[in-house]
């Protein structure tokens, strides 16, 4: 609609810019035929003339300064300008002169704004007025018809090839005015896809300008500034992992086809670094494809922040291997364990008692640090991969004495003390059983390991809003050089009062992963030979 508007308004100003010339024009030669330069036959006089002429002087300044109001403003208009032609034809000068080659732009006029009827409809009364002033003015003078009769073919002739002219262009317009429409239609389509993709996608030219982007590609690059027209390589600081420079527009000129590379680093303004996997690929033009040449028209740029994939990934390669080799040492003494026993009882039936004890408690003790690391395996697991993570509310004191019940009996058989602090009205967390449960149990059987007298006590403090669970020791203590390094997988201390105990190095690796899923942090306060405390805070639901 926007666009038929527009071609209306183009065609109006044209119309009456054109009669604004052609007004002259005709009064020029209404004057010529007064004074007798131009013969007439159909001359009245000058009374009429001057009339005439100053009615198209007066019609011919309003059309073209006074705007269209209406459909109806345009009829009178329309048959005014109809009414001045016939006169002017009529009682100045005749059919047979240049002047009714004018009524041409009535009937193109007509033909724009009501149709084929109003071409119609204006030619007949053109045709209908010259035959009937050739019948009436020159009955007696039949040399007249004939000249009247051509300028009417002549007449109807132009008119018919000037409106055939003007519909092939109309057809043509409105065929353009289709396509255009198509096209757009069908960018704003790619549009909203690329808009609702979410990974970073830009489109180029052959040079590497930015034509198309989505707003993924802003929260890429962290800018809310435009970016097309901008040159690809300018955006991306990209290095490889040997810290060697990459200029993206040179791998778009290299690629041949589809190419995905995920070891380029970007390098914000600020210096902070990430990963991304860039894929990328030339655009063929038809017209390259046509002449069996390699002719890129653009190039697709699709990029991601794969840096948390990235350090997964790497994560878990690292820890595959550790446990691979934290696996091959026990399983390697069971092994040889069973194997001598194996030996012993094949060679010497009656060997020594102590031996085969010895021997026995070698693989059982393997066998339980075997168990205790796929337990930890297997709780990690579970929280990496949300298993059992469903919140229920849990009364705090329950849990608390609940603890308190099931590790009694441990600390008894170590001469240890096992205390419960807990206030009143401590409330009701909201959070998974079993990960509160671990995270409280890895706490309170590290203390009960490394605490070789005196006491451990498991308590809850509510503070407003929150409670605070914590699980405090007497034991041998953390160094401060371990208080950082003991949240690693795998990490023991070279203390030997650790080393003499067996332990995976995963228990409060898995715990801060616990912790973590609960949506809260581990704190720590621990004095070398003056035990430890371990804590975290929760919030309560009355």
């Amino acid at each position: 609609m926007a666009e038929g508007g527009r071609v209306q308004r183009e065609t109006d100003r044209s119309i009456r810019l054109m009669t604004l010339l052609l007004t002259p024009v005709f009064i020029i030669h209404g004057l010529l035929v007064m004074v007798g330069v131009v013969p007439s036959a159909n001359y009245v006089n000058p009374l009429v003339t001057i009339a005439i002429l100053a009615l198209w002087m007066v019609v011919g300044l309003y059309h073209f300064f006074a705007p269209f109001k209406s459909r109806g403003d345009i009829l009178a208009r329309f048959i005014l300008f109809q009414s001045l032609a016939l006169a002017t034809i009529l009682f100045i000068t005749g059919f047979f002169q240049p002047f009714v080659i004018s009524l041409v732009l009535l009937f193109v006029s007509a033909h724009l704004y009501f149709g084929y009827r109003g071409f119609t409809l204006s030619l007949l009364t053109v045709l209908i007025a010259a035959a009937v002033d050739t019948a009436i003015r020159f009955a007696g003078q039949p040399e007249i018809l004939p000249l009247n009769m051509m300028a009417s073919v002549a007449i109807l002739v132009l008119a018919i090839i000037t409106i055939s002219v003007l519909a092939t262009q109309e057809t043509r317009r409105r065929a353009l005015a289709k396509s255009q429409k198509l096209e757009r239609l069908q960018y704003d389509r790619i549009l909203t896809i690329i808009n609702n993709m979410s990974d970073a996608t830009f489109s180029t030219d052959s040079h590497g300008k930015v034509q198309l982007y989505n707003a993924a590609c802003l929260n890429l690059l962290d800018t809310n500034a435009s970016l097309k027209g901008k040159q690809i390589s300018e955006l991306f600081t990209l290095s490889t992992a040997d810290n060697k420079e990459v200029q993206l527009y040179d791998l778009l000129k290299e690629a041949s086809r589809t190419t995905r590379r995920d070891d380029l680093r970007h390098v914000y303004a600020d210096g902070e670094q990430v990963r991304l996997e860039i894929t990328f690929a030339p655009i063929k033009s038809t017209y390259g494809l046509l002449k069996k040449s390699r002719q890129e028209s653009g190039y697709i740029v699709i990029a991601r922040d794969v840096t948390k994939q990235k350090s997964l990934e790497e994560e878990r390669d690292e820890f595959i291997s550790v446990v691979s080799h934290e696996l091959r040492t026990p399983i390697t003494i069971v092994e040889g364990t069973l194997s001598n026993l194996q030996l012993l009882m094949e060679k010497d039936r009656q060997a020594d008692e102590k031996v085969l004890q010895s021997t026995i408690k070698t693989a059982h003790d393997q066998v339980i640090y075997l168990a205790k690391m796929v337990n930890d395996l297997s709780t990690l697991s579970r929280a990496e991969r949300g298993v059992a993570d469903e919140p229920e509310l849990i009364d705090v004191a329950d849990l608390i004495h609940a603890l308190h019940r099931q590790y009694q009996q441990d600390a008894s058989k170590k001469g240890l003390s096992l205390n419960i602090d807990a206030g009143t009205k401590l409330g009701k967390i909201k959070a998974s059983r079993l990960y509160t449960e671990e995270l409280l149990q890895n706490f309170i059987t590290n203390a009960i390991k490394y605490t070789k007298e005196g006491d451990i006590t498991i308590a809850a403090k509510r503070s407003k809003d929150t409670v605070t669970f914590s699980v405090k020791d007497s034991g041998i203590g953390i160094s401060r050089g371990d208080q950082i390094k003991i949240f690693q997988k795998f990490y023991r201390s070279e203390d030997y009062r650790i080393r003499e105990t067996s332990g995976t190095g995963l228990g409060l690796y898995v715990s801060a992963k616990l912790a973590h899923k609960l949506g809260t942090r581990i704190d720590l306060k621990s004095r070398l030979n003056h035990g430890s405390t371990f804590s975290f805070e929760m919030p309560v639901i009355d």
